[in-house]
């Protein structure tokens, strides 16, 4: 297919999912418009301030196949439009699908003849017919979004598969849907939309249960005198487990994703009489390996009062998001102590306490502390040395949950080094 005959492609709702995959279908060579009904958010993106933090996209947003616009005449114009919103989640972790169907009944009215409008962001099983039927159209299709927070951009561009949801499996898609899968290069599965919709629930469902079973065999480890570390060779090398196996074992799940689609389950299950004891076991596991830093300091035997350092306050490297963050987590069941602590691109959190102080370096946040707990896995923080962190500080509690640092450097010059999987001083 030439390029000019590639289809146009409308992206609605300018929030991190729409925004990279936005960026994604500029890069692959469609005439991409990229729409928002907030004009002030349009022309803040197009000015180059975002509200996220995401490697690559500030760049990819700069290509000239990409139009940002707050005018619905634009998305007219597309063959495909996709409705990309970020799904909003509540204190109690459950989905907020108000602002997704609203948009998508804001859009609907405006696609051209032909045009296919695709729902994109995350919802339960069932949304996008009972959003067909209450639009009264049947040109609305799903697609599962592949976003992971820190590696957007990479994921968006290079798919390991595209999956389809189609309300009707026996009409083929249109050609400009086709055309856009195509252009991807990559396994593309069509299914009901029920079945994709579930999908995405059930890719997580598993990556929870895998970072559960992880964190449980590796305090095992720790407390028997194995090394997890060890151990998980063997385990990437049984092809039923294989070796992309989310084994690095960590400090619960974070952000909003994996604990959303927890309630999503236990809503669904619930509604249609199925057992599903087991994500209440998973809920309890995460914030049972979300205090593994704060029992490493209390049985430390450190002074009530002493003051501690905290390297890491968003709750996975490469994005700014706090929402279930570890770090903060221990900041605020700290009790009395000072905190001091340091982030790459968090500098303040919703309120904090005035025994926090968020420093601009590391040296500065490790300065007269008795302990140093890295709770974000950013790569700075990788190339922190003994000899450096010993000029820093007095502390010789020093927490690396993520194995950053060389265990047995940091123990040869005298610190007491704990990481998750690994017996204390060994």
């Amino acid at each position: 297919m030439m390029l000019s005959d590639l289809p146009t492609i409308g992206i609605c709702g300018l929030t991190h999912l729409g925004l990279c995959t936005a960026a994604a279908c500029a890069a692959k060579g469609f005439e991409t418009v990229a729409y928002d009904s907030d004009d002030q958010r349009v022309e803040a993106i197009r000015a180059g301030r975002l509200s996220i933090e995401e490697p690559g996209l500030p760049e990819a947003l700069r290509h000239p196949n990409l139009k940002l616009s707050a005018a619905l005449h634009d998305i007219a114009q597309c063959d495909v439009v996709f409705v990309a919103e970020d799904v909003p989640t509540l204190e109690d972790d459950t989905s907020d699908l108000n602002p997704i169907r609203t948009l998508a009944e804001h859009v609907f009215p405006h696609l051209k003849p032909g045009a296919i409008m695709v729902i994109l962001s995350q919802v339960p099983p069932g949304f996008t017919r009972g959003l067909a039927r209450d639009l009264g159209g049947e040109n609305i299709g799903y697609q599962v979004e592949t976003l992971i927070f820190g590696r957007a951009m990479a994921r968006a561009l290079h798919p390991e598969r595209l999956i389809v949801g189609q309300l009707d499996t026996d009409r083929p898609l249109p050609n400009a849907y086709q055309a856009y899968l195509q252009a991807f290069d990559c396994p593309v599965l069509t299914m009901r939309a029920e079945s994709a919709e579930l999908t995405k629930i059930a890719i997580n469902a598993f990556l929870v249960s895998s970072l559960s079973t992880t964190g449980m065999l590796a305090d095992l480890a720790a407390e028997t005198g194995a090394q997890w570390s060890e151990i998980v060779p063997a385990l990437r090398l049984d092809a039923r487990i294989g070796p992309s196996a989310y084994l690095t074992p960590g400090l619960g799940f974070g952000g909003s994703n994996l604990g959303r689609d927890i309630a999503t389950i236990e809503k669904l299950a619930g509604e249609h009489g199925v057992e599903s004891g087991l994500t209440t076991c998973w809920t309890r596991a995460s914030a049972y390996r979300r205090g593994w830093a704060l029992r490493q300091v209390h049985s430390a035997g450190l002074e009530a009062d002493a003051p501690v350092a905290i390297l890491g306050l968003a709750y996975k490297e490469n994005t700014a998001s706090i929402r279930n963050s570890p770090g903060v987590e221990l900041l605020r069941n700290l009790g009395p102590r000072l905190v001091s602590a340091h982030d790459p691109v968090v500098s303040a959190i919703p309120d904090p306490p005035e025994r926090l102080t968020i420093c601009a370096t590391v040296e500065a946040a490790c300065q007269s502390t008795a302990a140093v707990a890295i709770m974000t896995p950013w790569p700075d923080y990788a190339t922190i040395t003994a000899d450096q962190l010993a000029g820093w500080t007095q502390a010789r509690l020093l927490l690396d949950p993520y194995g950053l640092l060389d265990e047995r450097a940091f123990a040869r010059a005298g610190f007491d080094y704990r990481r998750l999987g690994h017996p204390s001083g060994s």
